[in-house]
Formats: structure tokens, sequence, C-alpha cells
């Protein structure tokens, strides 16, 4: 019997297959056993965004926190004897940073700033720019098109003052032809420039040369031949220091900004300016805050700034506590890995091995699965960092949405990074997007850090992974295995001719110069040892899109239905997030459902939980009595607790008040009381309370216009988007015989009442076909008429069980391979009250419905309503 040989990508998904890749992997220890007591926090997860913050250890909070517990640290302005601590345990703080770049003090200054873009706005408003005139061209501000907003934000400030902003693509450098010498000091004849790149680009992780630094600052090398006077460079090192050594004594830049989060994980808010002691004397500067003045005179213009570059820029008192945890994050990072040069190697190890069967992956049909956005072969660590931009390809080679990827790898616990991530530079240049482009995708509607995707079937985004010093050989096949199961139209195969053309460069692996010894971190000397409440950022419903200029041109198209089906079932939502109610019958208020969605759970925090963080809320059972004005809410192997749905004005002036907010909006609530509170809390096994929306609040639907005329006023009570949430029986139908071809029916079984639960529709009507709904504009059920304003973008809290709590792949899975585009389902409506409404009206179960639909019905969408 022959033996059959292991495919290519059965070998390379192996951890031997990744040894052939890369040798470097680890810290010269269990890199598990490490990750397991350092980050025990992250077990079942895969995180890949380091590059948007990296992970505290566990060691390093727990030093400070004993840290903390055994000393007292006093304001740094005051002489006392604690405060004569804190400023000696900074002043540690500040050398021990530049020991990280090997540098001392005599050569660099430590300015602590509240994270990298502060920095950066710092060098903006401080330096000396010289507006042009007609005498002199004035100062020169340069940067590279792949820089991050706060970068190109620096604009904002030369603009107003004159000076000449020049955009310069990387491609554009060249070497000058002058063989101007280095200026050996400042000087204040000279013009003064400034040209800005990143060490690593945030988006493709390419690394772009150290060496441009002297060559900028001696003229040899810059964008704008020809221009007499001095120029400065600021380094964005923020995404760079991350997961390499960065040596400022080799290359000397004179303003480089960093945030300590990228670096340690702990703490956040906190940064610095590390500026060249040759370059600081042209920094300027005008307001003067608490500890920058040796002297001043209220009376008189007079004042006199502290000696020290630090002291004169750091305004107030500094987040002092903050600075000291620096400290523990250092030792931490020593401790672990022994230093940037490992953390470099391993961390681009594993950016590369994901990189080399990404990028030659295929569907069954020889096309690609994915498209890099790369301007390396990941062949060398100093010149690619840990992070790997891409989107995701159909078989048919059309690109898949990046929000529809980010909703699926939440299934798989998978956390990434998608958009343009602050470098709409890097983004235009690798998506081939013209400006053009990026004004009408504006138009469109589309926005920095919305979730819309797809623009006329291109790409708005990307999807990006980055890897940090503590990410595993197990997060990268997490990650493959995801999006092969995922995306890839089986077989997944390999392109082979580019896989070897890989390995030839993986065995000619580039010998990297030596890092100096000083760069490395030094002993510890003389000091003792995430809308986040529901995930991206939520899209309205797309109101223009049936009412803004597509209205007129459709409306002759229209065709009444005069019946399009039934009401089969109305649900109802007490408590956000809970379980649902079912009724026959119900009236409707003007929020929409009389009581729905009227109470939610809160964290200590008074923020608002959802089934995402908390799948046991599906599990809490509310049922509401109208005749006795109570709201029950029971579990399972829990007694029953009560609470009156409705509160007197005087009982009501004993409650808490308290503001809270839900998808972006701020809304008036009140505490429900301990009795309550406390039954939650036990329930889920955290402190919770209940709170409910204030009867005298309102909380508007934003007006919008149809043929000139408002909206009628549309008020919400605690759903993320509208008053009412559809589904169609039949599209439910429909889509549970796709679940069934995708998946083994002896495992996995759904059947209608459970699929439809999944949704949490309010209204459940069933229809003549599939997915007829996304046409409606209007509907009629009985006598009572809605507006239909949207569809509802589905996430990945459809995949809870609403009757275990528990999580599964589909019915998303599914959901995303039968609806090309973005995955959709069920429809927004608002009510329309006709000029004899009055409220409460009544609906039932079993009433007929009629719908208008448009012949060629828009595509509307909006984030998730299933809270």
């Amino acid at each position: 019997m022959v033996e059959k040989k292991a495919s290519s990508l059965e070998e390379l998904c192996t951890f031997e297959g990744f040894k052939k890749v890369w040798k470097h992997y680890g810290y010269d220890s269990d890199i598990q056993e490490m990750r397991d007591e350092e980050f025990s926090r992250i077990k079942g997860i895969t995180y890949l965004d380091h590059a948007g913050t990296t992970l505290f250890s566990q060691s390093q909070i727990e030093g400070f926190s004993r840290d903390l517990a055994e000393n007292v640290y006093g304001n740094p302005h005051s002489h006392n004897l604690s405060s004569r601590l804190t400023h000696d345990t900074v002043e540690h703080v500040r050398f021990r940073i530049l020991q990280h770049f090997n540098v001392s003090p005599e050569e660099y200054t430590v300015i602590f700033t509240s994270g990298c873009t502060a920095a950066i706005k710092m060098v903006a408003e401080s330096f000396p720019w010289r507006p042009a005139t007609l005498e002199e061209p004035g100062s020169r501000f340069c940067y590279l098109t792949d820089n991050h907003t706060s970068i190109v934000g620096i604009r904002g400030v030369t603009s107003q003052l004159g000076v000449t902003t020049i955009a310069v693509k990387p491609d554009e450098l060249s070497a000058s032809t002058q063989s101007t010498e280095s200026n050996s000091g400042p000087s204040f004849e000279e013009t003064p420039h400034l040209f800005s790149y990143p060490a690593q680009s945030n988006f493709s992780g390419m690394k772009y040369p150290l060496r441009w630094i002297h060559q900028i600052q001696t003229q040899k090398l810059y964008p704008s031949h020809g221009t007499a006077g001095r120029w400065f460079v600021l380094l964005d090192a923020a995404c760079f220091v991350g997961c390499s050594p960065l040596d400022l004594q080799a290359y000397p830049a004179d303003f480089v900004p960093i945030s300590f989060y990228k670096i340690f994980g702990f703490p956040t808010g906190l940064g610095a300016l590390l500026v060249r002691n040759d370059s600081s004397s042209i920094m300027r500067k005008n307001y003067f805050g608490g500890g920058t003045a040796a002297a001043y005179l209220v009376g008189e213009h007079f004042f006199v700034s502290r000696t020290s570059i630090s002291s004169r820029f750091e305004d107030g008192t500094i987040p002092f506590l903050d600075i000291i945890a620096l400290n523990h994050g250092f030792h931490a990072l020593e401790r672990l890995t022994k230093g940037m040069k490992n953390i470099k190697l391993h961390t681009f190890g594993l950016a590369r091995y994901t990189y080399m069967i990404l990028s030659t992956l295929q569907h069954a049909n020889g096309k690609p699965v994915a498209r890099i956005y790369s301007d390396t072969e990941f062949c060398d660590p100093s010149t690619q960092g840990a992070i790997i931009n891409f989107n995701v390809l159909d078989n048919n080679g059309d690109i898949i949405g990046y929000s529809q990827v980010d909703k699926l790898a939440s299934l798989y616990n998978i956390q990434v990074r998608t958009g343009c991530f602050c470098n709409t530079g890097a983004c235009q240049h690798h998506l081939g997007l013209s400006n053009e482009e990026m004004k009408r995708n504006l138009q469109a509607g589309h926005v920095c850090g919305d979730n819309i995707d797809i623009i006329e079937g291109r790409p708005t985004g990307s999807v990006r992974v980055s890897f940090g010093y503590m990410s595993t050989f197990e997060d990268t096949q997490a990650f493959l295995k995801f999006i092969i199961d995922s995306f890839v139209r089986a077989p997944a195969r390999l392109d082979e001719c580019r896989l070897a053309r890989l390995r030839e460069s993986a065995a000619a692996e580039t010998t990297e110069p030596p890092i100096p010894q000083s760069g490395e971190l030094g002993p510890e000397p003389n000091l003792e040892d995430q809308d986040p409440i529901h995930g991206a950022d939520l899209k309205k419903p797309d109101f223009d899109s049936v009412t803004n200029g597509h209205f007129d041109a459709g409306i002759q198209s229209m065709k009444s239905i005069d019946v399009a089906g039934t009401l089969t079932n109305i649900f109802l939502y007490p408590i956000k997030s809970c379980a649902a109610f079912e009724v026959k019958h119900w009236p409707i208020g003007s929020k929409g459902l009389l009581y729905d969605r009227t109470w939610m759970v809160v964290n200590l925090n008074n923020v608002c939980l959802s089934q995402k963080q908390e799948p046991r809320l599906c599990l809490i059972q509310p049922q509401i009595d109208l005749e006795r004005n109570t709201l029950a809410i029971g579990a399972k192997g829990m007694s029953t607790v009560s609470i009156p749905v409705e509160s007197g004005g005087g009982e009501q002036q004993t409650q808490t008040l308290c503001q809270s907010k839900v998808c972006g909006d701020r809304v008036k609530t009140f505490d429900c009381g301990d009795e309550v509170a406390d039954w939650i809390s036990k329930f889920l096994g955290r402190h919770c309370r209940l709170i409910r929306q204030s009867s005298d609040f309102t909380r508007d639907v934003k007006k919008r216009h149809l043929q000139g005329q408002a909206w009628v006023s549309a008020s919400l009570s605690l759903v993320n988007e509208a008053q009412y949430l559809m589904v169609n029986r039949t599209s439910i139908l429909h889509l549970q015989e796709e679940i069934q071809k995708r998946n083994d029916a002896s495992t996995l079984q759904f059947n209608t009442e459970h699929l439809i639960g999944r949704f949490r529709a309010n209204l459940v009507v069933c229809g003549t076909q599939p997915f007829e709904e996304d046409g409606w504009t209007e509907l009629k059920i009985g006598h009572t008429s809605f507006q239909v304003v949207g569809q509802c973008g589905r996430c990945q809290m459809i995949g809870i069980d609403q009757d275990t709590g528990t999580r599964s792949k589909e019915p998303l899975q599914t959901l995303s391979a039968c609806r090309r585009g973005k995955v959709t389902f069920g429809a927004y409506l608002l009510h329309q009250p006709s000029e004899t409404s009055s409220y409460p009206i009544t609906i039932s179960t079993g009433s007929w419905i009629s719908a208008i639909a448009k012949r060629e019905g828009s595509d509307p969408t909006a984030e998730n309503q299933s809270g």
C-alpha cells in the first residue's frame, strides 16, 4: 500500500513546517508556558491587533500594584519626602527610556505627553516655522504619503502660517546632486524645514530606511532640491518600537514620538517626545502651565521658563503614577524576552510564515484567496515588520468586504483590525483609490472607522493582522484555519510556483547586522520589582438611500402588493439583550411595542451589557403583566423577582437618576433598585444593575426628508437603530435549507423557530418569496402602517443559541455565503401614525400584511438591532 504524500499545505501547517520557514521562535524558554502564566486572560482568544495595542503581562501589573502598595508617591512639584521619591523615580524612568534607545541624557531629552499624537502636535506647535514671503520661500514641511493621520495633521498648523507643505511618495525620494555638508549646530540665520516619515508603516508593516535620517539632515536626500536652510527629521516611531529595537545613537532623528502602550500594553494615555538636545533650542513655546515657570509676574508680561527642555514643555503635573508603571513594563519585557532584538525576530517569523501561506493560498479553481498589500516579500526583518494587510477574495476574484471578514472572525474568537488604520495615503496607494474616488466614497456616506467596506464593487479598506511578543505559532494556525474554513472554496490548494520561490528566499535568510548591546535593556537598578458595548462602530440606517434622490426616480416603478402574507409572531424584549417575551397581541406606543427594550443591564461603570459580552443574558426571562403593571424576571434555578413597569412621580423621585449610552446616544435612565440588581448579579456572577429609560426622556430618530416633507417624529426606546425589526419567515426557511446543505445534518440542527429566535425580531411575517422584504419600502399590518427604513446588518450575535447561551459559527457563516455583499437579514421599521391615530394601538398575530416594493430596490444597510 502506497502511503499518501502530504500536500504542501498540510506540511506547512505544522510547527515543523513553520521551523523550515523561520528558525527564530520564542525566547529560549517555553513561550506557551510564559503565555499561560502571563496572559491567561486571552485563553481561547486569538489576538492579532498588536499594532493597535499590545497586551500587558500579569507580572507587569502585579509589580506595579506592589510598588503602589509599598510606597507613597506625592506630587513631584512639592518638596516633601514622598514628592522627592516621585521625582527621583520619574527621573530614573526617563533614564531608562533613553537607555532603551541607546542614548544618554546628554544626547536626548524625554518629554512626557499623553501619547504619540500629542508629541507630534507639540513639534508642530513649537517648530519655528518661517512663512513664505516675496524675499524668501520660507520653511517647508514635507511628509511621506505613507504616514499616520497625526503626521499629516501638522499641515493644519503650517497652512495657517503660509508654510509650503509637500506630500512625498516613497519612490520620489532621490539622492540630491548637492554635496552639502551636515550643519554642526542650530543656526537661526538658516530657514528651518521639517521632514517626517514613519520608521514602520502602520498599514503594511514596511520599514523605511533609518539611514534616511542622516541623509535628509545633511541634504544628501530630501524632496525639495535647492532649498536652502536646515532640515530636521521627525521620525514617527510609534508602530516601529512595539516589536523592533531603535538605536538613536546610530540614527539620531531630531524628534521621535512614541506611545508606551504599543510596547508594554499599559499604561495607555502616556507617550513621549524624544528630542535630540542639539535640536531642542529651536523649539518655541508661548503657553506656560504649572511647573514650567521659573518665575513670572501676574501684572506684568514677565516670564522666565525653567532651563531643562522637559520642564519647559511638560505643562501641569505629569501622570507620575503611569510613568512609574513604565519601570515595571521595562523589567517584565526584559525578563520575558531578553530584549527587543529577540522580539523582532520572533514576531517577524510569525508574520513571514502567515504571509507565505496566505499569499499562496488558492481556491479549488486556482484563484487566489487573498490580495495582500505589501511592499516586501517578507524576506528580511530589517525591512518588514510583523504586520500583514490584505483583503479576502471569493472564488470569482471579487473582494469580500472587511466588515464581513471581521464579523466572521469574531465567531472564531479572532480579533483583527479593519479599515484604513488612520493612514489614508497608504490606503489609497495599495487599494488604488484616486482622490476623486475617495471624495465620491465620502459623498456615498463612507467615513473613517465605519463599516461601509465596498462601494461600487471596490474596497474602501482592508484587514490587518499584527503580532506581538507573546504571539505564538498557534495564533497563526487559528487565523489560517479561519480563513480556510470561512472563505476557501474547497479543496484548498497552494500556488506551488510562488511557494517554491518564497521557500528559496527563506533558505537564503538575511543575516542581520548586530544590534549594539547598549541598545538592549539593562539590568533593573535600585528599584523593587476596548461603542465597546456593541463592538465595531455601528452604521445608522441608510435613510438617505430610500429618501434622498432615489425615491423620485423609482416611485414610478413601484408596484402595490394587495396581500403579501400574514403576521405570524410578535416578540418584545423588555430587557435589552435578555430573552424574548412572545405575545399574540400587544399594544404599540410612541417608541415601538409597549415596553420593548425599556430596561437594560449595565455593569458597575454604567456601561450597557449585551449578549456579545454576556451570552447568558439570553437565559434571563422577563414577562410583563399589563393588568398587574409588573415586570417579572426569572431564570432556571432562580426564584422570580418582580418590579413595577411604571413608577409614579413620587416614587421615581427616590430612584437614582443616571446617564447611559446606547449606540452613541446619551439616554436618561433611573436605577431599578438593589433587589433586582442582586438577582441579576447573582445569576451572571458579576456586579450588575438594572436600569430603565426615563419615561420623560425622548430619544428621537434624526429627521429625514421624503419628497420635501419631513418624516413624522419617531421616538426610540433602548433599541439600537429603529422602533421595530421585522424578519420574513420565508427567508428563514430558505436560510435553514442553506445551512443544512453546508453542514452535516447529523451534527447541526436548526429548526425554524430556533432560527427565528436568533434574529431577535419584533415582528415575524410570512411572505411569498425569500428576501422579498429587501425591496419593501412600506408595510401595513392590518390597518397599521410602517415605513421601511433600512436593512439590518448582522453580526456574530446571531451565533448565540437563545436557549442555552452557547456560541456557534452558524448561521452567520451561511448567511455570509448565500448573501453577496453585506450580511443583512431583516428590515427596520418606523410606525407611521395617521392623522386620526392615537396610542396605544394594538396589533395581533394572524393579521394580513400588505407591502409596497420597488421593482429595483436599493440595498440600504444598517447595523444589528438584535440587542
